[in-house]
């Protein structure tokens, strides 16, 4: 009987939140602003486009004028979801009356999370929208620039937002968790 050869098997590395950090506080990762963790792995950030930036900082200045002073506009920040999950969303409406401000904010602390997607829809889609959906997250905003329109994700169950109400320009977004936020789709995407 001949010996069977070994065949060495491919091991992705997982790590937590905390180690990605100790990480980079030994020096160990280099560019980590580009890159978030999902599952455990860091997962390289796309480039920010001239028309996505676009979009965010629109957005951005509409909704700090808009929420009311016990809502965190957080732009571009990381948000922990998990010990193992802390994507960097382009906007985190957080909820001050439970975040005090001084880490990043946990799902039970987010009011509405926003993705502006282009190239990243798929995988804002696929990957994010379920993490939030997991977490617990209730309303998820998808800027979807391809098709030039606003997808609002709410109705949690069994882990997965039932409802997706999409907007074109000419209709105003009403968000269901914050009562006075309505925006007009033309202000952000037109």
């Amino acid at each position: 009987m001949m010996p069977q050869t070994m065949i060495p098997q491919r091991v992705p590395l997982r790590f937590s939140v905390d180690d990605y950090y100790k990480m980079i506080d030994l020096g160990m990762l280099k560019d980590y602003e580009k890159a978030e963790i999902i599952d455990g792995q860091l997962i390289k950030t796309m480039t920010i486009g001239d028309r996505h930036a676009q979009i965010v900082n629109k957005l951005t200045k509409i909704l700090v004028k808009t929420v009311s002073d016990d809502i965190l506009v957080s732009v571009q920040n990381p948000l922990r979801l998990t010990d193992f999950n802390e994507p960097e969303p382009d906007l985190v409406l957080a909820d001050l009356t439970k975040y005090d401000g001084s880490r990043h904010p946990r799902p039970n602390e987010t009011l509405i999370v926003i993705e502006v997607s282009d190239a990243s829809l798929k995988y804002d889609r696929e990957t994010k929208l379920q993490l939030y959906a997991v977490t617990g997250i209730k309303e998820a905003w998808l800027i979807n620039l391809p098709k030039n329109l606003v997808e609002i994700h709410t109705n949690l169950s069994d882990d997965v937002y039932q409802t997706v109400k999409l907007f074109k320009l000419g209709e105003t977004i009403k968000s269901e968790f914050i009562p006075d936020l309505e925006i007009e789709v033309d202000k952000i995407l037109g």
